[in-house]
């Protein structure tokens, strides 16, 4: 069975090809239009998936060496993300599956996250833990078997991947926040400044990066600008250890608590050298078996889509031609 992916929910436009096996292509398109203006503009991204969708396809069945006959069921995400992004990849789908006469099914992309681990490795080991951390989400996810999910946490105001974005803007650092904060992070001093870390009570499994992100801001207010010239690594190693530390402590509180012996880390947050560090050797201290998605795998992408969507439709299930997008799509459980 070979499954085409296409995922446009944001400013990535992606299109994969899988088998039940592994993802035999995987092909990425990051639109540049967006940097000078310090985060997504929505209208700029769907007129580029409009641009690029259909080559980005072509690429993706080139690479994956098949025919698009060839190819016997469409998965794509319809939520949750921008509305004219999703839309523009939606509305392809379902062209092309009408035009081949196969069915098509949408895709919650946060269960892409959750499944990434699976793109290439199909035989996964269940009950698992998986904590999705990106620029808009960040939920534990109690998986029980393969498609059932349980939502048990979940931020209650920033995500961890807009935290890094807001703190960035604060140092100067550019767009995107997360890559240039780990960058000026890996020249300071992690100690340096103790920044929050909130709601890390028992038995409390929610999120608050809010809280932290206005730390950051007061601190950097309290600085001359020759002060911050010279501290700004000290502040981003500072926060981003705050982040991992909250993230970490979360999960494995969900790992104990669920009596789950496998985690899994999920979502663009997860590409963070510091944050994967500290996963593994946490979890290697409590005897919790770790993965997390290669660092392509973890971004917007259409592999876990694909992978996703091959699962689903293997079960027999399917959308059909009146699904409509959902920009607040929460996951199913």
């Amino acid at each position: 069975m070979l499954v085409l992916g296409i995922e446009t929910s944001c400013d990535e436009t992606s299109a994969a090809v899988v088998d039940e096996n592994r993802i035999r292509s995987n092909i990425i398109a990051t639109q540049q239009v967006h940097i000078k203006y310090g985060g997504v503009v929505p209208e700029f991204a769907s007129r580029a998936h409009v641009k690029q969708l259909q080559h980005i396809v072509e690429l993706a069945l080139r690479e994956a060496d098949c025919a698009l006959n060839n190819i016997n069921g469409i998965a794509v995400t319809y939520g949750p993300g921008l509305a004219g992004s999703l839309l523009v990849g939606l509305c392809f789908a379902k062209g092309l599956a009408l035009r081949l006469k196969i069915p098509f099914i949408g895709i919650n992309h946060l269960e892409g996250h959750i499944l990434a681990t699976a793109a290439n490795e199909p035989k996964q080991e269940y009950p698992y833990i998986c904590l999705v951390a990106s620029g808009g989400h960040t939920l534990l996810v109690y998986v029980a078997k393969p498609l059932v999910y349980e939502v048990i946490g979940s931020t209650i105001d920033d995500a961890a991947g807009e935290a890094f974005d807001k703190v960035a803007k604060i140092l100067g650092l550019g767009y995107p926040g997360g890559p240039a904060v780990e960058k000026a992070a890996r020249l300071g001093n992690e100690l340096a400044v103790h920044f929050p870390r909130a709601l890390l009570e028992p038995d409390n499994l929610n999120f608050s990066f809010s809280g932290l992100k206005t730390s950051v801001l007061y601190y950097v207010q309290s600085l001359s600008k020759d002060q911050l010239i010279t501290q700004v690594n000290d502040i981003s190693a500072s926060f981003q250890k705050s982040v991992s530390d909250v993230l970490a402590a979360k999960a494995i509180l969900a790992a104990t608590k669920y009596d789950c012996k496998r985690l899994i880390l999920a979502g663009g947050v997860a590409r963070n050298n510091h944050l994967r560090e500290t996963f593994e050797k946490t979890c290697k201290n409590q005897a919790i078996a770790f993965a997390v998605p290669s660092p392509e795998l973890c971004t917007d992408n259409a592999g876990m889509i694909a992978r996703a969507g091959l699962m689903r439709l293997a079960k027999g299930e399917h959308s059909d031609y009146t699904l409509d997008v959902f920009p607040n799509l929460a996951l199913k459980t």
